[in-house]
């Protein structure tokens, strides 16, 4: 076997976490965010590549063999932060506890450590692997040592091969010390010619192939400029080419047999990590005490698993783990391919046409006092419904556990979830299905195992995982609300909502009929008929035959995208005419043709998927079709609505709007007592906020006062800048800093409420809704301001919208509840931001008229009061 050898550039990695995370520190108050991202990497090194050598190297220390020849290099740095430098000591105990042996060298640095090593173990056939964010390691590229770069924290990273340099940088890497040679290194001091950037040298290095020969034939370098900057500074080049090359044979006392790595004894790597606090990571250390662990297997544990042919009651115990397999992602129409069942006696595996034909499972997945422990309970649900079985007792879902804990994280589908919570030995579905178009049910015995593995995960993970979630205190938003929703929102799936086709194509015909008005009227004020819907073709009529400013050009020609077009809307007529024809041209393919695509020829209803772990704010969204996005600002966006209808005769869609319910929400929060006396008093908001910062009575305030007003109002919820309001308004940046430092000396209640939540989430790292949900926010402490300023402003905004958000949640759940109780035939059908959609008999609408708001305006107590306006009719467009 190769043996594969794995060497990390300590200082960068450190360096790169430290910047990456927020700052965090433990119970004691020692800061651990450089080491628990390094840990966080190491950890998945580990598991990933499981290597036979590793080695982290350390600079050590600030003056090296490159000062005698250059006493200002790395000059400029900057001083380490302390909160990073405190850090390396316990770094070093972290890796110690893994065993994992670590170098430095006095007067030498890292990448010489780094360079020396990986020679060797190029000399002796081995796989090296260096992982670094410091771009002059690339030298060492070859066809055995392969350089990860960290490309974006220390989560993104390129692997740098000889082909993917040749292809990235159009370079070999015995190259790259030339060209850092020419280029310089402002990070290190590192002097190089001024004026050539890596464009320069690149295309230099590719005619002179090295500094060398460059020099020797630098009359033949075109450009006087840069012949004359070449030649003056040809000392600093050869200088600098010294400086940035790494030196790999330096007399370091370890040699590769040093490096030999064989695992870790948990028990030493739980006992720091309890230490340092770093909870979440303990799961990922397997094996007991004393064990020796670092190797993942080299296949899948074995399991046993009972494929049944006949379901009897024996086979449950009251606490299962169920996963009803669907291979593709649209669950209301794919069919189950099996179910897997297990529970503290049995692990089986059970086809779907048993399942499906079995009173005995039917009775089981119907009983309420039965525990299902799932993953997408929604899912579950759904698909169980099209098989006439309405699964109940539901008590776990890991799906939404998993989304809750942290809404940022991309993957929530369940090997991902166990790789999270330390369990091993799970398969991706891709590997077992193949993707996209090649996906292919394998055989049953393969189905069953993969299948029966997940149950399996799903059903030892559940403890964990709640855990985790008191840990957060979300037990309770789990438990009360998201859970529960999430079996509404399936039978509002499986309901659907239902369309009038024809009025759909009617609409779609009138589309068509105003897109050709508007396409001729826009060849007239051209002066010449072209392709409407070619940049390629509209640049050049818009800034040479119409002679507009040019705003922006780019690789292909003039730009002609919707944000250069609202620039020049004031130009020329035939802007806003190319911007309506745009507008229409979506409605007609997304909404129109898009609504028409989805549906269901059986129903003759759209049955649209809710996202319940999507958004980072706890939002609902929805797919296929996206219902969040159908456009209202204009006459024929709106119009869209008039095809959504009752199911049955005589019925009406009755709608129920929340009411600025965020602006409620921040007076709420940020305990101001102008906004709370406004709304306690049923002012208008943007009047009141007009009056303020206008400094003027209410008679005074005029409508563009007021829509100004409205735009601040909205934006500080939104976490606006100066700058977006100065484009939503159209006035300066410094006109919108004006308006907005107005506002917040009007409202000191919400000016203390912003600088607090931004203060808390820089301490914590995260911030949270009235009812506990949470966002991490990693760029809060960030030293980029534009990654901070919109931490910043996503930690003032997500309390606001994400408790927003919760209240609709709760709103669903009881209004629900409420039709239930008395015995209504009204049916919730959709949700659509803070609107609520139902459908009911005529003879329920007085009845509605009172129930609904009560229900949805006393579904929380805030010290503002919720108010919900209604309206009905024979089409949603009607109830608007």
């Amino acid at each position: 076997m190769t043996n594969k050898l794995i060497l990390i550039d300590g200082n960068s990695i450190a360096y790169r976490a430290f910047f990456a995370l927020p700052l965090l520190n433990n119970d004691k108050g020692v800061y651990t965010n450089a080491i628990y991202g390094f840990t966080t990497m190491l950890l998945r090194i580990l598991e990933e590549d499981n290597p036979t050598h590793v080695l982290v190297a350390f600079d050590a220390g600030k003056t090296t063999f490159r000062h005698k020849t250059y006493v200002e290099y790395k000059g400029g740095r900057q001083k380490t932060p302390p909160e990073l430098s405190e850090q390396f000591p316990l770094l070093k105990e972290v890796l110690d506890a893994f065993q994992i042996p670590h170098y430095q060298l006095d007067q030498y640095e890292a990448d010489d450590i780094i360079g020396t090593l990986a020679k060797q173990g190029e000399k002796e056939e081995w796989d090296v692997n260096v992982i670094s964010g410091d771009k002059d390691l690339l030298q060492l590229v070859s066809n055995k040592v392969n350089v990860r770069l960290t490309r974006k924290g220390i989560s993104e990273v390129d692997h740098y091969t000889p082909n993917f340099m040749k292809e990235k940088l159009e370079l070999r890497p015995d190259q790259i010390i030339d060209m850092k040679a020419l280029m310089g290194d402002s990070s290190d001091n590192v002097p190089g010619v001024p004026g050539v950037g890596q464009k320069t040298a690149v295309k230099l290095l590719k005619e002179y192939e090295t500094l060398e020969n460059l020099y020797q034939n630098l009359d033949g370098v075109s450009g006087k400029k840069l012949k004359e900057k070449l030649e003056t500074h040809q000392m600093d080049a050869r200088m600098s080419k010294e400086l940035v090359t790494i030196d790999c044979h330096s007399p370091i006392s370890i040699g590769l047999e040093d490096l030999a790595y064989s695992g870790y004894q948990s028990s030493k790597v739980r006992a720091i990590f309890q230490e340092l606090g770093f909870q979440s990571l303990l799961d990922r250390i397997v094996g007991e005490e004393g064990e020796k662990v670092g190797k993942s297997a080299e296949k899948l544990p074995d399991i046993e698993v009972t494929v049944v042919d006949e379901i009897t009651d024996d086979l449950f115990t009251g606490e299962e783990a169920i996963i009803v397999e669907m291979l593709h992602e649209n669950y209301h129409q794919a069919p189950i391919e099996g179910i897997g069942i297990v529970n503290e006696q049995r692990k089986m595996f059970i086809p779907t046409d048993v399942a499906i034909q079995s009173d005995v499972f039917k009775n089981w997945a119907e009983d309420k006092t039965k525990k299902k422990w799932v993953f997408d309970a929604k899912k579950t649900l759904v698909a169980l419904l099209n098989q006439h079985i309405h699964v109940q007792g539901i008590d776990f879902d890991l799906f939404l556990a998993s989304y809750l804990i942290n809404p940022s994280e991309n993957h929530h589908d369940i090997p991902a979830i166990g790789y999270r919570m330390g369990e091993q030995g799970l398969l991706y579905d891709e590997e077992v299905y193949g993707k996209g178009a090649k996906l292919k049910l394998p055989e049953q015995d393969i189905l069953a195992e993969h299948v029966v593995r997940k149950t399996n995960m799903l059903f030892h993970v559940k403890q964990k995982v709640e855990k985790l979630l008191e840990q957060n205190d979300q037990h309770e938003l789990y438990l009360d609300l998201e859970m529960p929703l999430a079996l509404i929102l399936g039978e509002m799936e499986h309901t659907g909502v239902s369309v009038d086709i024809e009025r759909l194509r009617q609409m779609g015909e009138e589309l068509q009929k105003r897109l050709k008005e508007i396409e001729y009227q826009v060849y007239e004020l051209a002066g010449v008929t072209f392709n409407i819907n070619s940049p390629k073709q509209l640049g050049p009529i818009l800034f040479e035959n119409l002679g507009l400013p040019v705003i922006k050009k780019t690789k292909t020609g003039y730009s002609t995208s919707a944000e250069v077009l609202e620039e020049l809307k004031e130009s020329h007529e035939i802007i806003p005419k190319l911007l309506l024809y745009r507008q229409l041209g979506k409605l007609q393919s997304t909404y129109i043709e898009g609504l028409l695509k989805v549906v269901y020829k059986d129903t003759g209803k759209i049955h649209t998927r809710f996202n319940q772990a999507l958004t980072q704010t706890g939002r609902l969204s929805s797919t296929e079709p996206n219902l969040q996005n159908i456009p209202i600002r204009l006459e024929e966006g709106k119009k869209i609505r008039q095809a959504f209808v009752p199911s049955k005769e005589g019925w009406y869609m009755f709608a129920a709007d929340y009411s600025q319910i965020e602006l409620r929400v921040l007076a709420h929060i940020a305990k101001d007592e102008k906004l709370i006396e406004a709304f306690n008093n049923n002012m208008d908001i943007h009047t009141r906020t007009a009056m303020d910062v206008f400094h003027v009575e209410a008679e005074e305030i005029t409508s563009n006062m007021r829509r100004q007003a409205k735009a601040v109002n909205f934006g500080i919820v939104y976490g606006i800048s100066d700058y977006g309001l100065s484009q939503s308004l159209g006035i300066t940046r410094k006109e919108a800093k004006k308006f907005i430092d107005q506002y917040l000396e009007s409202f000191p209640g919400v000016q203390a409420y912003m600088e607090e939540v931004v203060y808390k989430a820089k301490q914590t790292g995260y911030v949270t809704t009235l009812m506990n949900r949470r966002r991490y926010l990693p760029d809060i402490t960030s030293r980029n301001f534009n990654k901070r300023s919109f931490a910043e402003r996503t930690a003032m905004n997500t309390p606001i919208q994400g408790t927003a958000a919760d209240i609709i949640k709760k709103a669903m759940i009881d209004l629900r509840q409420k039709l239930k109780e008395e015995r209504l035939e009204a049916t919730l059908l959709l949700q659509v931001h803070d609107e609520l959609i139902i459908e009911a008999p005529e003879a329920e609408l007085e009845k509605l008229k009172q129930l609904v708001p009560a229900v949805m305006e006393q579904t929380v107590k805030l010290d503002v009061p919720l108010k919900v306006e209604y309206a009905y009719g024979k089409t949603w467009y009607d109830a608007k």
